[in-house]
């Protein structure tokens, strides 16, 4: 056994100090990034090859009981006002959580080319952090969300009617079946496709929702080299256990194996360090907040509860540690704006 099980199989059963969980998150990061530093085009191919005999989304249901059904309330605590669910973007040391959403969601909005009278098509909307953010900033446009989650979908429209927004409608749906009516004239997509197996399915069925000179935007976490999926049958692998199951990361690169359905109008990348000091931001609010997501947590694990508040904080600190290793410059987020091939 290695010294990560260990320590993972012991924290399991008692708390350990942060250090500890630290020092054996960077000793997993400094493997994996030895591992992937060769990886080049032909391995993001055979990747690809590999992912395209798989459904367009694995274990639906995990992701929904490991995230997206977790009370509204403990998100509400953990997250900045905007509740989303992603890499924020801090422009300067001294940014706030709120500051960095709002800056994620501009860049966000600048780098989709999103304009006032679009119809817009939002896949994988979360708490709706970028639907909502969409809704107030172009209010003729229309917007259709997408989530697998009730409970996001109930949250974000009691929020738009809250704030008076008739122009955001949401849907409840599995991607491996989900069939827009109509065209949109953009597409976008915020961590989302980590959670898909399938790229090449999934592409080719947004092409067809993506009207005559439409445009996709995709944000995801990426590592700068090579491709791989989360392994809940790897010990080792605690993410994939317990709150990425079915997910996969992609490298900087994936993207381009799909360049015969999208080609990439320009493409961005943020440091690793923003999701960094976005994971530490939630830490600081979960401890901030702790006996109320303790109660809230209790409906859903029951005798549990003291397992999972240490495992969610393991969770927090497991992906501060990835983002910021080797000062961001390893893993990290990419955006691309993207139209159709051809």
């Amino acid at each position: 056994m290695s010294v990560v099980s260990t320590i993972i199989g012991t924290a399991e059963r008692v708390p350990l100090p942060d250090i500890v969980i630290r020092a054996a998150i960077q000793r997993l990061c400094s493997r994996t990034a030895t591992r992937l530093a060769a990886h080049d085009a032909a391995d993001d191919a055979a990747f690809a090859g590999r992912m395209m005999l798989r459904p367009i989304a694995e274990h639906a249901d995990a992701a929904n009981t490991q995230h997206y059904e977790v009370p509204q309330n403990f998100f509400a605590q953990v997250l900045g006002p905007n509740r989303k669910y992603s890499s924020c973007f801090y422009k300067t040391d001294a940014s706030t959580l709120q500051e960095a959403e709002e800056e994620a969601l501009r860049q966000t909005a600048e780098h989709a080319a999103l304009a006032d009278g679009q119809t817009i098509l939002e896949l994988g909307c979360g708490w709706g952090s970028l639907s909502l953010w969409m809704a107030r900033q172009f209010p003729h446009a229309k917007i259709t969300a997408v989530s697998n989650s009730q409970s996001q979908r109930a949250y974000i429209e009691e929020e738009a009617r809250l704030r008076g927004l008739l122009n955001l409608r949401v849907v409840t749906a599995d991607m491996n079946v989900f069939a827009p009516e109509g065209q949109f004239d953009r597409i976008v997509s915020v961590e989302m496709f980590e959670h898909m197996m399938n790229w090449r399915k999934l592409m080719s069925r947004v092409r067809a929702w993506l009207a005559p000179e439409g445009r996709v935007f995709m944000h995801i976490f990426t590592h700068r080299a090579g491709s791989y999926a989360f392994d809940r049958a790897n010990r080792e692998d605690w993410i994939a256990q317990h709150f990425f199951t079915g997910g996969v990361m992609p490298s900087h690169h994936l993207v381009r194996q799909y360049d015969d359905i999208f080609a990439i109008e320009k493409e961005w990348r943020w440091s690793g360090t923003h999701y960094q000091r976005t994971a530490n931001d939630w830490l600081a609010n979960f401890d901030a907040h702790r006996d109320t997501i303790e109660a809230s947590l209790r409906n859903v694990y029951g005798e549990d509860t003291a397992l999972w508040m240490r495992r969610w904080r393991w969770f927090f600190l497991a992906t501060a540690g990835l983002f910021g290793y080797a000062d961001g410059t390893e893993w990290g987020v990419s955006h691309y704006r993207m139209k159709a091939a051809g």
